[in-house]
Order: C-alpha cells, then sequence, then structure tokens
C-alpha cells in the first residue's frame, strides 16, 4: 500500500477553517466535502470524522480509511485543491463501496472550485 505522505494532510485547525469558510462546497447523504484552492502542484485532504457519528473507534478508522483510498485514487485530478471531508451521518451499516462512491461522486462535481 502507498503511504499517505504528511504533505497531502491538512493538519492545523485553521487550515480546515480556511477550506470551510471559502464556502465551496457540496453535500451527499453521507458525506459533505468542502474544497478551496491551494496554489500547491498537489491536493492536500482533511477529514472530519465525529465521535458523535460514530462510535467506535474501529468504525470511524475504516471510514478515514475509505475515504483516503479514494482520495489517492482521485488525486491527481484534484491537483491544487484543498479538500475537506465531513462525514455527515453513520456509515458502519452502509458498506465502504458506497461510502466510496459518493465521496468519488462529489470529489468530482467539486472540481469547479479551482477557480
Amino acid at each position: 500500500m502507498i503511504r499517505f505522505p504528511k504533505t497531502h494532510r491538512l493538519h492545523k485547525a485553521e487550515e480546515f477553517s480556511s477550506v470551510i469558510r471559502f464556502r465551496c462546497s457540496i453535500g451527499g447523504e453521507l458525506l459533505q466535502v468542502f474544497a478551496k484552492p491551494n496554489g500547491l502542484l498537489h491536493s492536500r485532504l482533511g477529514l472530519i470524522v465525529a465521535g458523535k457519528i460514530e462510535r467506535l473507534a474501529v468504525n470511524r478508522n475504516r471510514v478515514k480509511r475509505v475515504l483516503r483510498e479514494v482520495f489517492r485514487a482521485c488525486q491527481e485530478d484534484m491537483a491544487g485543491l484543498d479538500l475537506v471531508m465531513r462525514l455527515r451521518c453513520r456509515a458502519s451499516d452502509r458498506s465502504p463501496v458506497q461510502l466510496a462512491d459518493e465521496a468519488r461522486r462529489l470529489m468530482i462535481q467539486l472540481q469547479q472550485c479551482r477557480e
């Protein structure tokens, strides 16, 4: 498995906040995805999976793994964007394929935020 390098992650709360405040977002049944141009040659990802939504750490980590894998697969298409993905409702009772499909669909729709 390919590593998810630190240069492709959002770390600080101010980075998350700036992406969310940029107000370029789209939501689905399970996820809400925010995007903001970052001026870099690569994209960066931040994940918000609240403990109030997914109680068990095992489920939270599974959701994060699925979302990171989708991000890795779509990374070339998303170059120059910071993305924050927020889980809206429990995903543990759904299949990982449903979560991945929705994440892919939302990321493709957010490519218009580059302008």
